[in-house]
């Protein structure tokens, strides 16, 4: 009865634990790792062709992204998850191989070129075809045997449209235990969904830590700000222009504009259009408008008991094709555009954004996270000045922030989820976190609950019959090579490597380049960060 760590263990992506008990291989989600990762994950102890099932808590990338890729190294055992979850990951995951043949044909031509050997995807099209055919979605709280001595059950996690905590019996020579996946726990009063359903036992919890040491500020009225942005820019003649995560956040924005619709709120534009502009967001919607209400709050479901649909209202476009995506910018109607990518580093937002950003009756408004490095992050910080398509755009438009529409619980939301259980726990394992965050809740649980904590690495192993360690992995970060204080190992590369001999000059004249610039004027000094930044986002590894 082996619990294994090996992905999101100080860190908040590429989740993946491994379980061995009463004679079943299970892995609990098998995600992909995403942006920068500080420490190296310990290889699965078995292979893929050993597995039994793959429990999927819920559909984002982070966390089901790899699913294809066991199947291509030979898991042919079944994943069981919802039947919410089972729609999205089809999309989501074809989504995610176009990207990746898309990326890996693009290094090709250049590999080409330069006579360097191809690369070929981590998958394709064909395996997430031939793996979604292993997909058992089942309804929540419903009992799954998985074998004679496993049982599961899905329950809320009030994350995502389907996302689930799931409770795992194990039952080996006569004893059972009860272990609890948290998967990502959802924020609290978020539209449409339902709010993170309380367990009320178990001896073992895996519990996510995202934002163990955060608070969401809970006095904003984000359907109010909505109201205030578009009523102001269309006032303007100007264009909302909305980047957003294609699954789940665009779904909440629609509810809340389906919402000022019904209530007649923009004053002077009742009829002012919508936009939808992301074939994986259209995607998206169409499944969020199936017959799901189990996964819906009360006030949805009971807008569709009346027979109305939250996510959809007069003045809302679809756009799929490229042709109708261009359509957008050539319409002078002031409307509404709503298109991923989130922070603005891919997808047709890039294009939406290059047609507004110069127009300062237009609002370009975040509803989402903006990580360095970014588009996003870089109009949020007040850049005069950004690169699109090779082209230099002055930034004249408003900039707006929807703050705090976060799908994740902050600190309170993952104390009152814990708290609930109505007995303590053998143990807690924190994951899904970086170290600020899982140190802080870590020491809220132990000082107020008096539970104990344990926040382990990648590669540890612990006992649940024994309630022991059988081992405690060691953080092994992942070196990279930094200028002024590379390792032994990249001096010797420096100095074999013509290539890289040339990179760090270059990077000496950068670094020349900046301090020449000291006492400029703010906005040359902007538009140089903004270039410097691009280069980064573009080349970090």
């Amino acid at each position: 009865m082996k619990l294994h760590f090996i992905g999101a263990d100080h860190e908040v992506t590429g989740s993946l634990h491994y379980v061995d008990a009463a004679g079943l291989k299970i892995l609990v989600d098998c995600g992909m790792e995403q942006g920068r990762n500080y420490y190296e994950n310990a290889p699965l102890p078995v292979k893929y062709s050993e597995i039994d099932y793959i429990l999927l808590t819920h559909a984002h990338i982070d966390h089901a992204g790899m699913i294809p890729l066991a199947y291509k190294n030979g898991f042919n055992g079944t994943v069981v998850t919802t039947k919410a979850t089972q729609a999205l990951s089809e999309i989501m995951l074809r989504d995610s191989a176009h990207i990746q043949m898309q990326e890996v044909e693009w290094k090709n031509r250049k590999a080409r070129r330069a006579g360097e050997a191809e690369q070929t995807p981590s998958y394709d099209l064909t395996d997430v075809a031939n793996v979604l055919e292993h997909f058992h979605g089942v309804d929540y709280h419903q009992m799954v045997e998985l074998g004679d001595g496993i049982r599961v059950r899905f329950v809320d996690a009030g994350h995502l449209l389907g996302s689930a905590s799931i409770e795992m019996w194990i039952t080996e020579e006569g004893v059972t235990k009860k272990l609890v996946f948290s998967g990502d726990i959802g924020n609290f009063g978020k539209p449409l969904i339902r709010d993170p359903e309380y367990i009320k036992d178990a001896d073992y919890i895996l519990m996510e830590s995202t934002y163990g040491a955060r608070f969401h500020d809970t006095s904003i009225d984000h359907l109010e700000d909505l109201v205030e942005i578009t009523q102001r820019t269309l006032d303007r003649g100007g264009n909302v222009v909305m980047p957003a995560f294609a699954v789940g956040r665009t779904q909440e924005l629609l509810y809340l504009f389906r919402q000022i619709k019904q209530e007649h709120r923009i004053v002077g534009h009742d009829d002012f259009p919508v936009y939808v502009d992301s074939p994986l967001a259209v995607d998206a919607t169409h499944v969020f408008t199936q017959n799901l209400q189990d996964c819906y709050d009360d006030e949805t479901r009971a807008l569709v008991e009346r027979g109305m649909n939250p996510i959809s209202f007069r003045g809302l476009h679809l756009a799929i094709t490229r042709e109708e995506s261009k359509a957008i910018n050539f319409d002078e109607t002031p409307k509404v555009i709503i298109s991923a990518s989130g922070m603005c580093d891919a997808g047709r937002i890039r294009h939406h954004i290059k047609y507004n950003l110069w127009r300062p009756e237009s609002t370009i408004v975040f509803a989402g996270y903006q990580a360095e490095g970014t588009l996003g992050r870089a109009l949020l910080d007040g850049a005069d000045y950004v690169k699109l398509f090779g082209e230099e755009i002055a930034v004249k438009a408003e900039i707006a922030q929807m703050a705090d529409m976060s799908s994740h619980a902050d600190q309170k939301g993952l104390m009152n989820w814990i708290r609930a259980y109505e007995k303590a726990p053998e143990r807690v394992f924190l994951v899904h976190g970086n170290d600020d965050g899982m140190e802080a809740l870590s020491k809220l649980i132990e000082d107020e609950l008096h539970y104990t904590v344990n926040c382990p690495y990648s590669g540890s192993v612990f006992d649940l019959m024994k309630n022991e360690w059988e081992r405690i992995a060691e953080p092994k970060k992942i070196e990279r090579l930094i200028p002024g204080g590379v390792s032994g190992e990249a001096k010797r590369r420096k100095s074999s490597d013509a290539a890289y001999d040339a990179l760090m000059a270059a990077y000496q004249k950068l670094a020349a380049a900046v301090k020449a610039n000291y006492g400029g004027a703010n906005k040359d000094l902007i538009r140089f960060t903004n270039q410097i930044l691009s280069l980064y986002d573009k080349w970090i590894r």
